[in-house]
C-alpha cells in the first residue's frame, strides 16, 4: 500500500509563499506521474502540476510562471513551491502518485490565502 503525506500548507497574505511537499513511502521514481490537484469549496478538483518519471513538467494555465514543481531525491518528496499566492489559490491541494493501472492520494493540506 502506497501512503503519500501533504506538509507546507498554511495562512498566507496575498504575494506570499508557501512550499508544499509530497512524502511517499516508496521511491518516487517508481511512479509514471506525479502530480499537485486542488479543490476549492463547490469546485472540482483540479491539477496544479504535474511532473512525469523522465522529468516532462506540465502547469495549468493559473500555476504558470507563479508554482514550479520538482522532485526532491534525497527527501524522497515532490515539491511544490508556490509564490505571489492570490486569495483564489485557496483551496485544499492533494498530492497524486499514478502507476499504468492504479492512482493514489494523500490526505491534503490547506491553503488559505488571506489578508
Amino acid at each position: 500500500q502506497v501512503q503519500l503525506v501533504e506538509s507546507g500548507g498554511g495562512l498566507v497574505q496575498p504575494g506570499g509563499s508557501l512550499r508544499l511537499s509530497c512524502a511517499a513511502s516508496r521511491s518516487i521514481f517508481s511512479f509514471n506521474v506525479m502530480a499537485w490537484y486542488r479543490q476549492a469549496p463547490g469546485e472540482e478538483r483540479e491539477l496544479v502540476a504535474s511532473i512525469t518519471n523522465g522529468g516532462g513538467v506540465n502547469y495549468s494555465d493559473s500555476a504558470k510562471g507563479r508554482f514550479s514543481i520538482s522532485k526532491n531525491m534525497a527527501k524522497n518528496t515532490v515539491d511544490l513551491p508556490m509564490n505571489n499566492l492570490k486569495p483564489e489559490d485557496t483551496a485544499v491541494y492533494s498530492c497524486s502518485a499514478r502507476l499504468p493501472t492504479q492512482a493514489y492520494w494523500g490526505q491534503g493540506t490547506q491553503v488559505t490565502v488571506s489578508s
